[in-house]
């Protein structure tokens, strides 16, 4: 197991950065799509709705990889793969924090109330940085 340093937890969880999530599909080829980020717990997070590939791939191969690099640096990022957990519990609220952190809405706008939300907690194995001086 491997841990966020605290410069990494906050460059994730204060910057409005997408990220780039890699699942694998049935075949095992990479399936990546940008994703909001958010940090819990020491675990990097994100949302989805369920039906969709991602979670679909997750409940089959519950691995993933993150990668969030500063547009303004792309020398400057992090990286985190390791073991996913998929949870309903308080992923309508992640998706309106998620929200307000990335286009300033108070809650998500394009909600859809056929689709259920689901947070996905991705357990850091792996974590590597470039950019924070340490």
């Amino acid at each position: 197991m491997s841990k966020l340093k605290e410069k990494e937890r906050r460059f994730l969880a204060e910057n409005p950065f997408v990220g780039t999530v890699t699942t694998l599909r049935p075949d095992g080829s990479p399936h990546s799509t940008i994703v909001w980020v958010d940090v819990e717990d020491g675990k990097v997070s994100f949302n989805t709705a369920h039906g969709r590939a991602k979670p679909t791939y997750l409940a089959r191969d519950p691995r993933a990889s993150l990668l969030v690099v500063d547009p303004n640096d792309p020398y400057k990022w992090v990286s985190v793969s390791g073991p996913v957990e998929l949870t309903d519990e308080g992923a309508d609220a992640q998706i309106d924090k998620l929200s307000k952190k990335y286009i300033g809405k108070d809650e998500y706008p394009w909600r859809n109330p056929q689709e259920k939300r689901v947070k996905v907690l991705i357990e850091p194995d792996k974590v590597d940085a470039s950019g924070f001086d340490d």
